[in-house]
């Protein structure tokens, strides 16, 4: 409970210097902060162990209402500071978290029915059904992003609380040697990333160009934004879940990480451009190496590290 405090503190100062450098307006930018720090309550939940620990003993069903409750509750803060409040909005959110909660206590706990739950989850993610509840009230000013961590967070609940998987290593802050190992395999991937960007054709590096001072302050915090949200999630579906089911059905743990690379290229298939095979295939390569990382450590936190920094990479070099 102590770190709470200080995580508003930081994200309220984060916001702080987002609306200064996109030029939102403070007035906006102090209407979007209650909901964007509900979320950020909840989310901090899910990443704490003996928080969890505490919830889990509640009955599966209460456990699944209470996740209910607490993913549409951002978008009536968001809503009702911005005017945009909609019922067929607050119903499609409600019962996009009821289904995502309630999968587990309705339904057993085996191989095909998890299947479909990660069918479920990804569909509902690539299509943005969660995000477009959401109305963003200025340029940069992107209140959807609320339904995209929130979506993360349900479906990571149901599995770490309901369906109690294990074998996952999940945590928002890693551990030394899952530091080390997470470097480690970003540093191998860097000249396959040159090889496979050279023979798709991908965009060619450039210099950052903002000024140092900038360019690090940018760096720094895509990195930690994308090791806590992006990459937490995507790691925790494609390494933590897939990966090892994959693994365990297929009886072998290097066929596993190689499909589950494959499923997380192809799931980078709409990105920016549609059909954008250059990034499929380039999502495919570093799959590999996020895949490496969290075998080497048993541990998304350490594949976390790997995709943040090649994340980190791109923003800053090649975007």
């Amino acid at each position: 409970m102590l770190w709470l405090p200080l995580v508003w503190f930081g994200s309220a100062i984060a916001a702080y210097i987002y609306s200064q450098q996109f030029h939102i307006p403070l007035g906006l930018m102090l209407a979007a902060l209650p909901a964007c720090l509900l979320e950020i309550t909840f989310y901090y939940a899910l990443g704490v162990e003996r928080w969890r620990a505490r919830l889990e003993k509640f009955p599966p069903a209460a456990v699944a209402l209470l996740l209910t409750a607490a993913a549409v509750a951002p978008y009536c803060a968001a809503a009702e500071a911005f005017g945009f409040f909609r019922w067929k909005s607050l119903a499609a959110l409600a019962l996009l978290a009821a289904v995502a909660s309630f999968w587990y206590v309705l339904l057993p706990h085996e191989g095909a029915v998890d299947v479909l739950f990660v069918l479920f989850m990804a569909a509902v993610f690539l299509a943005n059904i969660e995000r477009s509840q959401y109305v963003n009230p200025y340029p940069k000013l992107q209140l959807d992003v609320l339904g995209r961590v929130m979506w993360i967070r349900t479906g990571a609940f149901a599995m770490l609380s309901i369906r109690r998987m294990k074998g996952i290593g999940f945590g928002f802050w890693p551990r030394g040697a899952e530091w080390m190992i997470g470097v480690s395999y970003f540093a191998i991937f860097l000249p396959f990333a040159a090889l496979a960007g050279w023979a798709v054709g991908f965009a060619a590096p450039h210099a950052p160009h903002a000024g140092w001072i900038r360019d690090s302050v940018l760096a720094l915090g895509t990195f930690f934004g994308v090791l806590w949200v992006l990459a937490l999630g995507e790691e925790f579906f494609f390494r933590g879940l897939l990966q090892q089911w994959l693994g365990t059905w297929l009886k072998s743990e290097w066929m596993g990480l190689a499909l589950a690379s494959v499923l997380f290229g192809l799931a980078h298939l709409w990105l920016h451009a549609f059909p954008n095979w250059q990034m499929v295939a380039m999502a495919a390569v570093a799959g590999v190496f996020y895949g490496l990382a969290f075998r080497r450590a048993h541990s998304i936190r350490a594949s976390m590290v790997t995709h943040a920094l090649t994340v980190t990479a791109w923003k800053v070099f090649f975007s």
